[in-house]
């Protein structure tokens, strides 16, 4: 039996040589410095996260305020092209009021150029004309002004008081129309 004390002594005495600071494994010495470390990188992570989150709202913030302000912009300056072919068209009418020794001829012409110009601003950008003398009443596209005695069909336009305006298919002004009053019936 002391052979077998002396054995046991002799292997506590070899572990204890092999790693003599090594504590045990139940030292709670040894698991507060990895808790420590845990916690610091799980707060550096956080604070990298919080800190990508706050990255990302003020970028969608600077978007959203990108677009409105876009959005503002495009509303003040939406007639801008149109507005600029328009500018020829007045110089023209101006041009013709100043001018003292003009013909009558003279200014029909200028008129009929001006008026060319404006046709042509009006094509540009899809301003269509509605004229729809002998065409069947719409009453989307045309406004009825009175109802008239007519050899044509019953509610065929029959006269165009003014002409109606549409802009890519919607309506700006119906033409404003006189139709034709339904036959009496013998």
């Amino acid at each position: 039996m002391q052979d077998q004390n002396k054995a046991s002594s002799a292997e506590e005495a070899n572990l204890a040589d092999v790693n003599p600071e090594r504590p045990a494994a139940n030292d709670p010495a040894q698991e507060e410095p990895a808790l420590e470390t845990l916690l610091e990188k799980a707060e550096n992570a956080a604070q990298e996260h919080r800190d990508a989150w706050l990255r990302a709202k003020a970028d969608a913030d600077n978007i959203r305020k990108r677009a409105q302000s876009d959005l503002v912009n495009a509303h003040k300056y939406a007639l801008e092209n149109f507005s600029a072919e328009l500018i020829p068209v007045r110089d023209s009418l101006e041009a013709a009021l100043a001018s003292q020794n003009a013909t009558p001829e003279a200014l029909r012409s200028g008129v009929e150029l001006t008026l060319k110009q404006l046709t042509a601003a009006f094509e540009k950008f899809s301003i269509r004309e509605i004229n729809p003398l002998g065409e069947k009443f719409d009453p989307h596209k045309h406004q009825s002004i009175n109802m008239v005695e007519s050899t044509a069909e019953p509610n065929t336009v029959v006269a165009v008081l003014q002409k109606g305006y549409s802009l890519n298919d919607r309506i700006l002004r119906p033409a404003l129309v006189s139709i034709a009053k339904p036959r009496p019936e013998a």
